[in-house]
């Protein structure tokens, strides 16, 4: 997995900050999984991750697809995202598979799934998104 010069494998440091690392890439099915860890600081006082919060574990999933179906060469840019909340998302281990749906020269559109750690689907979310030349870190 590539580094930048802070030394996060996935590009920066909100990467570190959920905790997320890289699971697999099945390049026929463009799928990315990622591992992340919701922290305690996430939490709201209802007992559940804040759903802005859930909603970055999954424009991150979605966001790593389309960087794996291109060889590392492009990033999404959004322009949309809908998230669907189906479980509160609970501190800990999570697992995150995104995907890319379909892909144009000048609209991607994605989908990624957050689940728990027993494999029970917590969020789902789409994003229809612009292709962009992937940004280099210095």
């Amino acid at each position: 997995m590539p580094e930048n010069s802070s030394g996060h494998a996935l590009g920066a440091a909100h990467a570190e900050l959920m905790g997320v690392e890289f699971e697999s890439f099945d390049k026929d099915r463009e799928e990315v999984t990622l591992r992340f860890h919701a922290p305690d600081s996430f939490i709201t006082p209802r007992g559940s991750v804040q759903g802005g919060l859930v909603a970055g574990f999954l424009d991150e999933v979605m966001g790593w697809a389309h960087v794996w179906a291109t060889d590392h060469v492009e990033a999404p840019l959004n322009l949309d995202i809908t998230m669907t909340l189906l479980k509160p998302v609970l501190a800990g281990p999570l697992v995150g598979k995104g995907r890319v749906v379909k892909r144009g020269r000048r609209v991607i559109y994605l989908e990624g799934e957050l689940f728990d750690g027993d494999g029970s689907l917590l969020a789902r979310a789409t994003s229809t998104a612009i292709p962009t030349p992937r940004p280099v870190a210095e």
